[in-house]
């Protein structure tokens, strides 16, 4: 099929998993009301989704291996359908965190799956192209979430986002049955899940790719967690953390934007990542110092476009060295940076404060680069 067309979708693919979050950001709020719960008990439904997340992406990426990448994505945005209409006539917060989870489980081969895929399709520099495209829709997807979510609160409550999501849950599955190839390998045979697991528990690059990976995401989300009570805090309604999207997607298209050019002017992707370490740590003393004033929007701008220039670049290179095992290889690889991004975001959750969370990522992805280059 045409090579654009596949690329496109599996942008929409990709970008799937972290707008269906976002989208359900702005409702955090409507959520603590609506089943009068606290913050804290309302933000750990983002903690859920990437904890069931994790186990999808394990449970795809082997499946994916068996079965089939085209088979694989359409069984799991299956599944995600299923999960958004149950989660339409849930009546307790017990209920709605079950469907989350089933839902996130389902998204996850949104991730696993169309990464497999892409590195079916692409090899080495263009590889690297494509995954910079993709940085590019990973940065502005929570961005375009978070808008149109709290469009989406402000006149439906938490019903509408979930509402949102059947539908675009939906017009994704239709589009990936209609359009989707089958892109795995005749000759591939399934490696051993612990054989693999052994060997990249024994990579420290894997381990340190997985704690970028974590941190940057740990960064991001957890404004999409506790920016809904910090604006409340503030005296900021929904509708206007539903436009902060706009301004961050701002600074996802300038760090996509940054990534591009310097990869173009020679820069590798070390280089590009430890930049984007500094910059975010300098977002992350910002919005420290900020987060007691509506301005705390404007240095994450320097968070998001950190994010932009990071992701692709370590995505990229991350599994270079498991050519054999792509699909379980990656499955294991995005278990352990879920896992992490999901205990990360239950800490942030707890302490509530969005500017401590965001300096000690920063301060960590710094010292991870720095013993990088040892």
């Amino acid at each position: 099929m045409n090579s654009n067309k596949l690329l496109m979708l599996a942008v929409a693919l990709l970008m799937f998993p972290q707008m269906a979050q976002t989208l359900y950001s702005p409702a955090l709020s409507d959520i603590g009301h609506v089943f009068a719960v606290s913050p804290q008990m309302a933000a750990q439904t983002m903690s859920v989704y990437f904890l069931a997340f994790a186990c999808g992406v394990v449970v795809w990426g082997r499946v994916c291996d068996r079965i089939g990448r085209r088979p694989s994505i359409l069984a799991g945005l299956t599944l995600y359908v299923l999960a958004s209409g149950f989660a339409l006539s849930v009546s307790s917060m017990r209920g709605l965190l079950m469907t989350q989870a089933l839902a996130a489980f389902g998204a996850a081969v949104g991730s696993v799956v169309t990464q497999t895929l892409l590195r079916d399709r692409y090899q080495g520099l263009e590889l690297a192209q494509v995954f910079s495209v993709v940085g590019i829709a990973l940065a502005a997807s929570p961005a375009i979430g978070l808008f149109f979510g709290g469009s989406l609160v402000q006149g439906f409550g938490y019903r509408g986002v979930l509402a949102g999501l059947l539908i675009l849950s939906l017009t994704l599955l239709l589009w990936s049955a209609l359009i989707l190839p089958e892109t795995r390998p005749q000759n591939i045979t399934v490696p051993p899940l612990f054989d693999t697991l052994r060997r990249m528990l024994q990579d420290v690059s894997i381990w340190r790719a997985a704690l970028l990976v974590a941190m940057f995401n740990v960064a991001l989300f957890s404004y999409y967690s506790l920016g809904p009570f910090l604006f409340q805090r503030l005296g900021l309604g929904a509708e206007l953390f539903g436009y902060s999207g706009v301004i961050l997607a701002l600074g996802s298209g300038l760090g996509a934007w940054l990534n591009k050019g310097l990869l173009k002017r020679g820069l590798g992707g070390k280089e590009l990542v430890a930049l984007a370490a500094v910059v975010m740590l300098v977002g992350g003393v910002s919005v420290w110092l900020l987060q007691g004033r509506g301005w705390f929007v404007l240095p994450m701008l320097l968070v998001v476009l950190a994010f932009g220039m990071a992701i692709p670049n370590i995505l990229g290179a991350a599994l270079t060295n498991y050519g054999d095992c792509l699909g379980t290889a990656g499955a294991l690889f995005g278990l352990f940076y879920y896992l992490m991004i999901g205990t990360g975001l239950m800490l942030a959750a707890s302490s509530q404060n969005l500017g401590e969370t965001l300096v000690v990522c920063g301060a960590v992805v710094m010292l991870l680069c720095w013993s990088g280059r040892r």
